[in-house]
């Protein structure tokens, strides 16, 4: 059985639906809480990929959904720098599993990377909603 780390916001409705999928489709989830990790560049870098840095962001944070930040035209280094200082802003779920990272839930992304074929089938069919946004700010 395959380990899943997954960096979540405790409580969040997504969050939780998203590790229920993981679990159905018979990964071992290890949950911890995104916002008390203790974050630097080298350990959150990895999550981002090849992603544009706008897509890092938690687009319902509320420094995002005020205006405060605006992530278009950030560089790799503010963006990070601003996340260590708010890790409200960091797009969710961040999941590991192995040495491999990745951000966010979206099925046929994950279908890719560690198979979630029940998952899809299930979203396809509409018995699940939208997992990748949060129906919820922050």
């Amino acid at each position: 059985m395959n380990t899943v780390i997954f960096y979540e916001k405790a409580g969040c409705i997504n969050n939780s639906r998203q590790k229920a999928l993981l679990k159905a489709a018979g990964y071992r989830v290890i949950a911890r809480n995104l916002l008390l990790e203790p974050w630097s560049h080298d350990r959150l870098r990895p999550f981002f990929g090849d992603l544009p840095v706008n897509q890092w962001f938690n687009t319902t944070a509320p420094a995002i959904a005020t205006g405060l930040i605006v992530p278009d035209g950030l560089d790799a280094e503010t963006a990070l720098d601003l996340m260590l200082l708010d890790p409200l802003l960091i797009r969710r779920p961040l999941i590991k599993v192995g040495k491999q990272c990745h951000v966010g839930f979206d099925l046929d992304a994950m279908e890719e990377w560690i198979g979630l074929k029940t998952a899809l089938a299930l979203h396809q069919a509409k018995i699940l909603p939208d997992l990748e946004t949060c129906p919820h700010s922050t």
